[in-house]
């Protein structure tokens, strides 16, 4: 354990992967999207052909699905003379042809819509520094507080470490892998677990390389996008495979694959809502399961609510499941989400 290690951490939680790509990591698996796995990544396109991945921004409309979370809010700039930068029309003194501008402004809810989720959205209360009082830790021991600063220190909320702009600065251009969930299983709701998810990975013939990024097709997005910014949460809620994220054997997957991202066009890519399930020592487990294991045990990114339903039309019908997949969150520093236009070329 280096120095830097011992500062931050003793303990780390089980299965964890903290000091795997360093002491002072923020990337986690996003350090596996090497120039050698980019190239084979661009290797994938053959047909020049690319699909936005988005949803837009500005569904599922409503406040009901996250309450927390709202729409997109579009309002025009203001002069410094008080006037709104909305077809605003400079005056001129020869009375001649005037320029006409227009500037917004937006306020965005960072995981409204389609988003990356950082490495420091998700966290738990775990004594790492083995004093015996459990403390906020995130990805590779980086501290609630400190590193993830609260709203009542001097300055704004803010993630200091591990910020989606590390991430933004790497680059995030790898190679996508899709796994359609709506073939085998339809649009009801379904837990999938381990043992229905390798049969569909062996069925489809899905190879999965260390640094992909892995997505799936539930249908959830193609519901959302009909209903048109009225979101009906019961049926939203009661539809579509999702992956089962109290299966350990899934969470084992997740480890063994390499992978550096894990996406879906649904609302947190595991089942949401519920009470935590109590584990065999009887301490209550994460509430996402799914979520704890990648984004604070093995620094994997989430991928939420993104658009898939014409890329996997495609795929199906070319026989392929694999992309070049382009989708930078953007460069703000300090963010623990961000919205996102992720681009497959196939």
């Amino acid at each position: 354990m280096t120095a830097s290690e011992a500062q931050r951490w003793k303990r780390m939680p089980p299965g964890a992967k903290w000091g795997e790509f360093g002491a002072d990591d923020q990337l986690g698996r996003v350090n596996l999207i090497t120039p050698e796995r980019r190239l084979d990544a661009v290797r994938e396109v053959s047909a020049g052909l690319t699909f936005s991945l988005s949803l837009p921004l500005n569904l599922p409309g409503g406040a009901d699905m996250v309450p927390s979370r709202r729409g997109p809010i579009i309002e025009p700039t203001v002069r410094a003379t008080g006037e709104a930068s909305w077809n605003y029309a400079f005056p001129r003194d020869d009375g001649g042809a005037r320029d006409v501008v227009s500037d917004d402004k937006i306020t965005v809810w960072t995981q409204y819509s389609t988003q990356w989720d950082s490495l420091a959205h998700w966290g738990q209360e775990f004594d790492a520094d083995g004093d015996g009082v459990p403390e906020i830790v995130y990805y590779n021991g980086f501290r609630g507080g400190d590193d993830v600063v609260d709203p009542d220190n001097e300055g704004l909320v803010r993630a200091a470490a591990l910020g989606l702009e590390n991430v933004a600065v790497h680059g995030m251009q790898a190679r996508g892998v899709l796994i359609d969930l709506v073939t085998p299983f339809g649009s009801d709701r379904r837990s999938v677990g381990w043992d229905e998810l390798k049969d569909v990975i062996r069925d489809q013939k899905i190879e999965i390389r260390p640094g992909d990024v892995v997505c799936f097709y539930t249908g959830w997005a193609n519901l959302v996008t009909e209903m048109a910014g009225v979101p009906d949460v019961d049926v939203l809620r009661t539809s579509c495979p999702v992956l089962d994220g109290r299966d350990p054997e899934i969470l084992n997957w997740i480890t063994e694959s390499g992978a550096a991202a894990i996406c879906a066009d649904n609302l947190g890519v595991e089942a949401v809502g519920g009470a935590p399930a109590l584990a065999e020592d009887g301490v209550p487990s994460s509430i996402m399961p799914l979520h704890e294991h990648c984004i604070f045990k093995l620094g994997v990114l989430l991928g939420e609510m993104w658009y898939l339903q014409e890329l996997a039309a495609w795929l199906r019908q070319a026989g392929r499941h694999s992309f070049l997949l382009t989708a930078p969150p953007l460069r703000l520093p300090g963010t623990v989400g961000s919205p996102v236009t992720p681009i497959a070329t196939v």
